[in-house]
């Protein structure tokens, strides 16, 4: 029996929880299953984020910008699942220790390291390119994406503070390619909110990974250098943030009826549902922890309601 401390925890092992937590060896063919798999499908509901400046600018109907929306969420699930399969290369003896993590398919060994990065290359090159149809401005921003999203998985995710900025950046520029892709200027406001809200997230994302290490077993190297009462500041300080400049965002939109102030109160609750979640240790996987949680469905089906109804039946 053996012990790993981590993060101030000590954890008991053994060698036959050292073996069984070690993935399956390779299988053979790699299927279009396990190619579909490492590209993490589930998390393409981050680029929901490209509708929002062209719904908040109630142009997303127009036949032209709905169409070149559509391209530019398609250029960015390409590029951003060649971002996944590069960062699950380079994790991959990390992962192979993880209880959840081992069984994807780069660390289970069923997705070759050679036909990852082979893959990851042509997504990226085929993001580029369906960017770049709907114009050159969309093509540069997912061009950032993808050097800022490498450079990070190469160096600053294990600069403290850095690694949550880098992937809070990620979803802003998501949200500048909806306006770019739809011919929409982003106010002020709008970049404040999404950037408070992105840091939040990953925020939260942290901190269910700080208190998740003695279960995974391996911790980010910038982890040990965090602690859930800083963590715990920055996700309620992002919070507030968010909820007031939305509110002064909401207080300042022309329209017929209180529908943006009223969205104001499924935005508040939505925060502080999602931090409760967040300090009972879930958030590690936020698109999970957002589609499994009814209150939070529930809570952002509201929202949608009321802002749909102030962009189109309020003005």
């Amino acid at each position: 029996m053996g012990s790993a401390r981590l993060v101030g925890v000590t954890v008991e092992t053994s060698d036959a929880g050292r073996a069984n937590s070690r993935p399956p060896p390779p299988r053979g063919t790699v299927t279009f299953g396990v190619v579909w798999r490492a590209c993490r499908p589930l998390q393409w509901i981050k680029n929901a984020l490209l509708l929002a400046a062209p719904l908040a600018a109630g142009v997303i109907t127009h036949g032209a910008v709905m169409r070149n929306v559509a391209v530019a969420v398609v250029a960015f699930c390409l590029v951003s699942s060649a971002t996944y399969l590069l960062n699950d290369v380079r994790d991959r003896e990390q992962d192979r220790v993880h209880p959840r993590k081992r069984l994807r398919p780069i660390a289970s060994g069923a997705l070759p390291v050679r036909v990852a990065l082979a893959i990851a290359v042509g997504l990226a090159g085929g993001g580029l390119a369906v960017a770049a149809l709907v114009r050159p401005a969309l093509a540069a921003v997912c061009g950032g994406y993808l050097l800022l999203m490498t450079v990070y998985s190469l160096w600053l995710r294990r600069v403290i503070v850095a690694d949550i900025l880098v992937i809070a950046t990620g979803f802003v520029l998501r949200a500048a390619a909806g306006g770019i892709a739809a011919h929409v200027r982003l106010s002020t406001w709008f970049l404040v909110v999404t950037s408070c809200g992105a840091i939040f997230i990953v925020a939260g994302k942290r901190h269910a990974e700080w208190l998740g290490v003695a279960r995974a077993g391996v911790t980010r190297a910038t982890l040990s250098r965090y602690s859930a009462a800083v963590l715990g500041a920055i996700i309620a300080a992002t919070a507030i943030a968010a909820s007031v400049a939305y509110a002064v965002w909401a207080f300042g939109r022309p329209e017929h009826g209180p529908w943006y102030e009223v969205s104001i109160a499924p935005v508040v609750l939505w925060f502080y549902r999602y931090g409760v979640l967040v300090g009972r240790g879930a958030g590690e996987a936020p698109e999970e922890l957002i589609l499994r949680d009814w209150r939070l469905l529930a809570l952002t089906a509201a929202w949608t309601a009321l802002f749909v109804g102030g962009t189109y039946v309020g003005r």
